[in-house]
């Protein structure tokens, strides 16, 4: 099986074609001490099309970072041409896609946000970018266990499947900071989906560009017509073929 090991802020996929995996499969790919390493897994086609999986071996409807891995993949395979507007054919419908240099633009969709809650000593509200996410606004994200408050969200009885958190604080209406734990995966240095549930919530769904720092660097979210749309750098880091199975697994 050939792949091609992609990162875009941090967030990193094995990348691969024409495969059906496991959740077995997905794991071992994943796995940072025994297999590639990864936070998930994405399958393109020519279409081009994007399904995507987490590190745990769970399948998930959105990924904002890796619909832009996506998108630079396809122009890199000839599929689609750089500088001009093309479709990804995804779980939750087709998304637009511009790779201009290093500025990928790829549209994530609606922004849903729903209720609030309280979790702890947090207040959350929730929001769908055709996955699920709990936002909640700190002081100084990197002041926050993560590693542990994100399970505990996820895991609390009003997400029934889990749900991404973001932890974010607002410098401005035009600048945020956030960190995230994604579900199936755990903390990661971006979260594409994350950003834009984060932005709405906390600034709005605002036309002119929002900055979004993470700590796998620096991204930016802007509304047009009530669709989000994430914009960013994405890289392939390197290519190789995984002997220990065949394509057809």
């Amino acid at each position: 099986m050939k792949f091609t090991k992609m990162e875009a802020l941090g967030n990193d996929f094995v990348v691969t074609e024409g495969i059906d995996p496991d959740p077995d499969l997905v794991q071992r790919l994943c796995d940072r001490r025994r297999g590639i390493g990864a936070d998930g897994l994405l399958v393109v086609d020519d279409f081009p099309t994007m399904r995507y999986w987490n590190a745990d071996g769970s399948a998930a409807q959105m990924c904002g970072n890796g619909l832009r891995c996506v998108a630079l993949y396809a122009v890199m395979r000839g599929w689609e041409k750089e500088k001009e507007w093309f479709s990804i054919v995804t779980p939750v419908g087709e998304r637009r896609a511009l790779v201009d240099g290093d500025a990928i633009t790829v549209e994530v969709g609606k922004v849903t946000i729903g209720g609030m809650l309280r979790i702890g000593d947090r207040v959350f509200h929730e929001a769908s970018v055709g996955n699920p996410h709990a936002v909640t606004l700190v002081d100084d994200p990197s002041r926050v266990a993560v590693e542990e408050e994100g399970p505990l969200v996820a895991s609390d009885p009003a997400f029934p499947e889990g749900t991404n958190v973001e932890f974010v604080a607002v410098e401005n209406e035009r600048r945020i900071r956030m960190r995230v734990w994604e579900r199936g995966v755990g903390e990661t240095l971006a979260c594409g989906s994350g950003m834009v549930a984060a932005t709405a919530v906390a600034v709005g769904q605002r036309t002119e560009p929002v900055t979004v720092v993470v700590p796998g660097g620096v991204g930016q979210v802007f509304f047009d017509q009530g669709d989000a749309f994430l914009v960013g750098p994405a890289v392939a880091v390197f290519w190789g073929e995984w002997p220990q199975i065949s394509a057809a697994s």
